[in-house]
């Protein structure tokens, strides 16, 4: 294995923000016009974590494709990190998007839309019944409420290292001596997180069974795989002993497919024929609409009925006054019925798999001491000689100054992925050609990073 020189690094990586500066001088303007009226000078604050010494600012999009405020094309395999991942603007959903709006945006009421979107999760995921909300955050939030209502328990079990948007309970991490402390930069925790949470690695059975003997655990909150950290994949027969260990100790099962939806059209519930209680996705569902929904079995929705103050329904906690409008229900039929098919997902993923084997190909001839990880048109490459088997070993994995260096190369070479690691997803618009470009990309940065 090859040892990465840093100082060539270094030099590499100040070539490419300048090279980056030259070709963005119209963003340059633009983010500094910004710093005038928005708070960091963006619309929202992780945009600052861009690698370059400001945020590309977007002109227009298409399909896979974007094109900036200095007119520069890219391929984007960033999608809005699953946002976008039924590709930008489909026509099929602007047209539906702009038929409801002239029709009616939020009622406060059911439309027929609604009730195919229901229907439509219910065969993808094999969980009968569903309710909507703008963001998978907010599923997620309520997702737990109940848990706690239905159960009288107060805490939950995370994975180390989890993604779950911005719900309090999951930014908890393990210290060396395996305490439960907050994750590094959780801003304004209202409550110390080992007072809501227990924290155990993906893959680690006994520890799983450790925090649920005690009997005081609602709800386990689990991706299928974990994604943000690099894709860490569940070892063979953990999720089956997960199911069992939530049964025995009377724990509900949350199965959280916002990222994990690219295993395919029922996410890794369907393809990897999991049993949780509660399931819960958004970002990917309404082309881009704000959308979202949690999905819970026929057992669980009986003791939610039970426990449902009917005449308090507007102040539990649990609601939102935009969550289930007509538009985004419209956007989300339009987009699962006509887009984000069964068909599409099997050309998604058999691009996923042409990523993978590109960026394996380069990584193996350079002898490069890193690794490729796929789950379903979900492609990520991480820092280290093997994948890793828990969050832990994935964190470590990072690599501060690889990372926004390959990452800024192929941005300033029309090619996007995630801001914060290397992660590549397909949408339907997505191209072989688009795909064999990363890889020729890819592959001329390795050479220069190693000096071939």
């Amino acid at each position: 294995m090859r040892t990465i020189d840093r100082g060539r690094l270094n030099e590499l990586m100040q070539r490419e923000q300048q090279t980056f500066r030259d070709r963005t001088p119209r963003s340059a303007v633009l983010s500094e016009e910004a710093k005038a009226s928005l708070l960091f000078g963006v619309p929202m604050n992780w945009m600052t974590r861009w690698p370059g010494d400001y945020p590309v600012f977007v002109d227009h999009a298409e399909g896979a494709r974007f094109t900036d405020a200095d007119g520069n094309e890219y391929v984007d395999f960033c999608l809005g990190d699953t946002g976008g991942m039924a590709g930008h603007s489909p026509k099929v959903s602007v047209d539906a998007i702009a038929h409801q709006a002239a029709r009616g945006i939020t009622l406060m009421l059911p439309t027929e839309d609604a009730v195919w979107v229901g229907s439509e999760l219910a065969r993808r995921f094999g969980i009968p019944y569903w309710n909507f909300t703008l963001t998978a955050t907010d599923a997620n939030r309520f997702a737990i409420r109940w848990a706690r209502q239905v159960t009288g328990r107060t805490k939950m079990v995370v994975h180390n290292w989890c993604y779950h948007g911005s719900v309090d309970e999951t930014f908890a991490t393990l210290d060396d001596a395996g305490n439960v402390i907050a994750r590094e930069g959780n801003v304004g925790k209202p409550v110390d997180l080992d007072e809501t949470t227990k924290v155990v690695e993906i893959n680690d059975l006994e520890a799983l069974e450790r925090a649920l003997a005690p009997g005081d655990v609602a709800l386990c909150l689990f991706e299928p795989a974990l994604t943000n950290i690099g894709i860490v994949l569940p070892e063979p027969g953990y999720h089956e002993a997960v199911r069992d260990l939530c049964t025995k100790y009377g724990t509900l099962l949350l199965i959280d497919e916002t990222h994990t939806i690219s295993a395919g059209p029922g996410g890794c519930t369907k393809a990897w024929n999991l049993e949780p209680d509660i399931v819960t996705i958004g970002k990917t569902l309404g082309a881009g609409i704000p959308s979202a929904a949690y999905g819970m079995s026929e057992a669980l929705s009986q003791r939610v009925y039970a426990n449902t103050d009917w005449k308090n329904a507007d102040v539990g906690g649990v609601g939102g006054t935009l969550a289930g409008n007509a538009l985004s229900l419209a956007a989300m039929r339009a987009t699962l019925g006509e887009v984000m098919t069964d068909e599409a997902f099997e050309r998604m993923i058999g691009l996923g798999e042409r990523f993978e084997k590109g960026v394996q190909e380069v990584i193996s001839s350079r002898e490069l001491p890193w690794h490729v990880v796929r789950l379903g048109c979900r492609v990520e490459y991480l820092f280290r000689p093997e994948r890793a088997r828990t969050g832990a070993e994935a964190a470590a994995g990072q690599d501060d100054d690889v990372d926004p260096f390959i990452h800024l190369y192929l941005l300033n070479r029309g090619i996007l992925m995630t801001p914060f690691h290397n992660m590549a997803l397909m949408s339907p618009a997505t191209s072989e050609a688009d795909v064999d470009r990363h890889t020729e990309v890819y592959a001329q940065m390795a050479d220069e990073l190693i000096g071939a």
